[in-house]
């Protein structure tokens, strides 16, 4: 099978090349998918210098998430057959033919979807549903503001905070991105993520400061975050995209009433398997209602993965970049 793979932890990708490799055979418990389509995610990227805090034992395969069809099943899987349409999250392994994974991550694929847009939505919008509804409990009305919302966490936040009745207010870097995020979504407000976005949200919300933040960003954008959060608000820690982990003197969320709260989607699955299948299950059928539409920027050729990788460091993707086998 053709498959990206990574024989070497180096800077610029330089340890990856396109490789023909054998077939994998699943094992007990485990499910071979063909892979219709893979998703591009900034931890692929990292992995491949080890950067990233797992590191797969070399040579491997990246790719978190992906679409595609049921190829062959192994012993002890059931509700399974080859021909299923799939969608799935692995820790690696998906930028390739075919990939193997254990059967309980597998879920079918909404129909209202396709292989590009299956692809986006996993990772995505788990993320998204966790933080929202689990972690934030928003409620219509509220007002949302989501950094970093071009990217594809941020863009999956804006779409699905607006399925659910929030008011949303989308920080973005570029004018081109927030054109394209007003031209996909038309959330309540498209912003400058520049530093003063405090004021802009003040202005927006009458003085009260945004109920929810979602925050990918870290850096100087948490630090501004917590001047612009209502009380009793929810500012959501999703990631450190800036390369910054802000810190926070107690006395301003004691003061402010607000609560600071950490976002990780998979581990609250692991810790609450229940409440993560019903996650799982809330996101695919939002999807399959057309109530949520994720966005794919790009669709290329495995081969063209690098140029795929590129337009994920140069900050100009829009929703998420998707490589075919």
């Amino acid at each position: 099978m053709r498959a990206l793979q990574v024989s070497q932890l180096a800077p610029d990708h330089a340890g990856c090349a396109i490789a023909d490799l054998p077939r994998p055979e699943p094992g007990p418990g485990e499910v071979r998918v063909r892979v219709r389509a893979a998703a591009v995610n900034f931890p692929d990227l990292l992995m491949t210098r080890g950067a990233y805090q797992l590191k797969p034992e070399l040579p491997f395969v990246p790719g978190l998430e992906f679409s595609g069809e049921v190829d062959a099943v192994g012993a002890r899987v059931e509700g399974w057959a080859p021909g299923d349409a799939v969608i799935g999250g692995n820790r690696f392994g998906a930028m390739a033919e075919y990939c193997i994974v254990p059967a309980a991550t597998l879920r079918r694929k909404p129909a209202a979807l396709d292989w590009a847009t299956a692809a986006a939505c996993p990772v995505a919008y788990l993320t998204a549903y966790v933080a929202l509804v689990r972690c934030a409990r928003v409620a219509p009305g509220d007002w949302v503001l989501v950094h970093g919302a071009a990217g594809g966490v941020g863009l999956a936040t804006v779409d699905l905070a607006r399925g659910l009745g929030a008011r949303v207010i989308a920080a973005a870097s570029s004018a081109a991105k927030r054109d394209a995020i007003a031209a996909l979504y038309a959330p309540d407000a498209v912003i400058e993520a520049a530093p003063g976005f405090r004021q802009t949200v003040k202005a927006l919300t009458e003085g009260k400061g945004a109920d929810v933040i979602f925050d990918p960003v870290g850096g100087d954008v948490f630090d501004e975050s917590t001047r612009c959060i209502a009380f009793g608000g929810r500012l959501l820690v999703v990631g450190f995209a800036s390369g910054r982990i802000p810190e926070i003197s107690v006395n301003i969320p004691l003061i402010k009433g607000f609560s600071v709260v950490g976002v990780r989607a998979g581990e609250y699955g692991r810790r609450f398997p229940e409440r993560g299948a019903e996650n799982i299950a809330a996101v695919d059928a939002l999807a399959e209602s057309g109530a949520i539409r994720p966005h794919v920027h790009a669709v290329l050729d495995l081969a063209d993965w690098r140029a795929g990788f590129a337009m994920l460091e140069r900050r100009e993707v829009v929703g998420k970049v998707v490589l075919t086998p």
